[in-house]
Formats: C-alpha cells, sequence, structure tokens
C-alpha cells in the first residue's frame, strides 16, 4: 500500500525545512521518492500519499514525463521510472565503482561454477563487460573486460533487455545504430525475451574459434526491484549442457543477491 509513505520518505531524504517552500516542487521531488520504494505507481497512489487531488497529481506526472523522469506504461493506468531518473540511478552506481564491490564475487563464483564469468551493464543498445574472473580450466572463455558487445548477442545483454517494456525496446533499437534490428530479427528477440522472463535467466549460444560457446546469465538489482546489471558464466557448449545451466544458474542468483546486498548497504 503506497498511501502515508511519502512524509516517511521525506523524513527520510532529511535535511532542514526550508524558510519559503514551494509546495509543487516539494510534492514533485516527494513523488519522486516513491519510485525509490514502488515500481509502479497508479495515479490513485500519487493523489493519496501526497494529499492532493486527482488533477494535482496527474499535473505533477505529467511534467515529470516531460523531462523523462516518469515514463507512462502501455495501459496508461500505470507509472513507472523513467529514463532520466534511471540514469540518475544507474549513475550512483557507476559511481561506486559496482566493479570493486563485484570483484571478490566474481572471483569466488568462478571457482564455484569453475568457469569464467564476467559483470556487465547496457551502454545504449550494447553490453559493456564491466569485470570479469576466469576458471582454471586449460580450455576455458577468455575474460572479456572492458569489451561492448551488441547486447542482443549476448546473454547478459538479452536478460538485461527482457527487463526493458516493449515501448523501451522500440526506442532503443530505433536511436541505437549497433542494435538495429530487422522485423523478423525483433520478432525472434521479442520471443525470446519473453523465455528469458518466464524462467528467470538468459542464455545464448555462439561460435568462437571452431567451438561453440554457452553463455547463462542473470540480473542484479536494486532495491526497486529494477534490474542495474547482470551477471554471466561461460563456457564451451560440452560443458554447459541442460541440467549444468540449471545449476550454474543458481549459483549466478546466489551471486547476485550478495552483490545486490552490498550495493544497497553502499548507497544506504
Amino acid at each position: 500500500m503506497v498511501q502515508g509513505r511519502a512524509a516517511g520518505e521525506t523524513a527520510r531524504a532529511g535535511g532542514a525545512k526550508p524558510s519559503y517552500p514551494i509546495t509543487s516542487v516539494g510534492n514533485a521531488l516527494r513523488l519522486l521518492l516513491m519510485f525509490r520504494d514502488h515500481k509502479r505507481l497508479r495515479l490513485t497512489d500519487v493523489a493519496h500519499a501526497l494529499d492532493v487531488a486527482d488533477s494535482t497529481a496527474h499535473r505533477l506526472l505529467a511534467m515529470l514525463i516531460q523531462h523523462d523522469f516518469v515514463r507512462r506504461e502501455e495501459d496508461l493506468r500505470v507509472y513507472v521510472a523513467g529514463p532520466a531518473l534511471l540514469e540518475i540511478g544507474l549513475a550512483a552506481v557507476r559511481n561506486l565503482d559496482i566493479r570493486n564491490l563485484a570483484r571478490p564475487i566474481l572471483a569466488d563464483l568462478a571457482l564455484r561454477v569453475n568457469e569464467t564469468v564476467h559483470l556487465a551493464q547496457l551502454e545504449g543498445g550494447r553490453i559493456r563487460y564491466l569485470a570479469g574472473a576466469e576458471s582454471n580450466r586449460a580450455l576455458r572463455v577468455a575474460d572479456r573486460t572492458g569489451q561492448l558487445m551488441p547486447a542482443h548477442r549476448t546473454a547478459t545483454g538479452k536478460a538485461l533487455l527482457a527487463e526493458l517494456t516493449a515501448g523501451q525496446l522500440d526506442e532503443l533499437f530505433a536511436s541505437e545504430s549497433p542494435g538495429v534490428l530487422r522485423p523478423e530479427e525483433r520478432a525472434l528477440l521479442d520471443t525470446e525475451l519473453a523465455r528469458v522472463r518466464d524462467q528467470g535467466y538468459a542464455t545464448n549460444h555462439r561460435e568462437a574459434d571452431e567451438d561453440e560457446i554457452v553463455s547463462v546469465a542473470t540480473v542484479v538489482r536494486d532495491r526497486r526491484d529494477l534490474a542495474v546489471a547482470a551477471l554471466n558464466a561461460s563456457a564451451p557448449a560440452t560443458r554447459m549442457p541442460r541440467k549444468r545451466q540449471l545449476t550454474v544458474v543458481r549459483h549466478l542468483h546466489a551471486a547476485a543477491s550478495q552483490l545486490e546486498t552490498l550495493l544497497n548497504n553502499a548507497v544506504g
């Protein structure tokens, strides 16, 4: 239930009350803080929490939509954090240097699954590998730290793309030349992303030096349940049959949970 949270959120924000408060600005900021604890909000939720009329809540949301802080979902009844607000959140995570938090977790994960693992984030229509840890096997996937890849061609990318709405995907592939897809390619990707959402992890198969490589990936979420990064494990296909994929995914979920705890504690 959202009602009654706004006052608590304002208190958590801290700071002395200004001498000349501007009510509309205060309500807009309180509304933004609501997205810290709620992934989706309805107009009535906002109106009740801020103790304003529905028309006032609508005007506040419309202004935030205009500046990309809020986005309206396809059914036009639910509001979610927009790209500007998400970018602020991602910038905070980047400023924490998520790589430093992730490195010991990646090292432990690589030992547990005995395969090469990575941490990655979306950069537009591509994925950036931020950190990695290789397995000790003689035949292994190389560390890709620093590399950029088209998101729809990687497990980490698919895991993160599956978190986006259809409208967000449309915008992404329309504006990002590395990600432009033909209609038939987009249809196949949409089908695969639906499967990712259903099973809770992504997979990818690729050819590398005459060997087939299989990768599996899961997302890392913030306190609002929004994906901010992804973890993956990659191995030659002969070592990653379906049954082992499920075992590796369990380790990925456990590692993601560890990293989520560290991120939430660091953000405060």
